[in-house]
């Protein structure tokens, strides 16, 4: 036995992505006592400027908006009461098909065995016991997101330590669900053409293939207030149209997809740290 405390490392693409998918998991986790450690790849210079501006647009400064996903990032840390913050800060690959994924420096031209090199470092220093990133396709396909996923998988095995590691997902039989809420919450939405709605349909999923589901209903308050602390992104970030109570009512639990195991805790389990305590 070790004095060490349990830690959980969350690798995420960018700020506000860490409250998005893990937000209950990393407040749970803190109120446990397990050290939360957050890694963000990229600097979100991408993302809407003052005012709703987007990148391309007139006035849209990408350093002034760097300055400002920062200072939203830590308040979001703060409210989940996150260990540690690590930030690689390397440029917001835009949106798939972006000029911006080809720009210099950006996280998605970057070299895999770079960016793992640098997260295995840190996996060294905080030495996890759980990590949690996106699947391959980065959950639904986000350039950065996608990165993030590969530098991940190939830092724990550069690392030479044996975490637990988990994908962030969503059950099928919700996404239906998500769709009803998001036409009520966002009327002027259209309904999506047949090509959107297969994609949609492949997001996530089966049910009886989710390993994982972690009760975080107790926390959700603390994911609302996370999510709103990254005001400048508010456009972009659907669930805050639910208020509170519904939002509280729709992400009670967070799941995941256990793809690396050396503990052999059955599954399904309702615990990151299963086998671990």
């Amino acid at each position: 036995m070790t004095d060490r405390p349990l830690t959980l490392m969350a690798v995420h693409a960018h700020p506000d992505d860490e409250a998005t998918g893990t937000g209950g998991v990393l407040a749970r986790y803190a109120a446990e006592g397990v050290r939360t450690v957050l890694v963000t790849c990229t600097d979100g210079g991408c993302g809407d400027g003052p005012g709703g501006v987007k990148p391309g647009e007139p006035g849209h400064d990408p350093a002034a908006v760097v300055r400002m996903r920062r200072q939203e990032l830590e308040a979001s840390c703060e409210v989940l009461k996150i260990s540690d913050l690590e930030t690689l800060d390397y440029a917001d690959s835009g949106m798939t098909g972006w000029a911006s994924n080809d720009a210099p420096g950006s996280f998605w031209r970057t070299p895999v065995e770079e960016g793992a090199a640098r997260l295995a470092e840190l996996m060294r220093h905080y030495r996890p016991d759980v990590v949690v990133t996106y699947d391959e396709n980065g959950f639904y396909g986000h350039p950065d997101h996608i990165q993030a996923h590969r530098i991940t998988m190939a830092a724990v095995e550069m690392s030479g330590l044996t975490p637990k590691v988990y994908w962030t997902t969503v059950p099928r039989s919700q996404m239906a669900r998500f769709g009803e809420v998001m036409r009520e919450f966002g009327a002027d939405m259209p309904e999506p053409d047949p090509a959107e709605a297969a994609a949609l349909a492949e997001i996530g999923l089966p049910d009886d293939e989710i390993t994982t589901w972690v009760d975080t209903a107790a926390f959700s308050g603390q994911k609302y207030d996370a999510l709103a602390a990254h005001a400048s992104q508010g456009e972009n970030i659907f669930f805050l149209r639910m208020g509170r109570e519904r939002f509280g009512d729709m992400m009670g639990t967070e799941t995941f997809v256990r793809v690396r195991d050396t503990t052999g805790a059955p599954t399904p389990e309702d615990d990151l740290f299963a086998g671990l305590r």
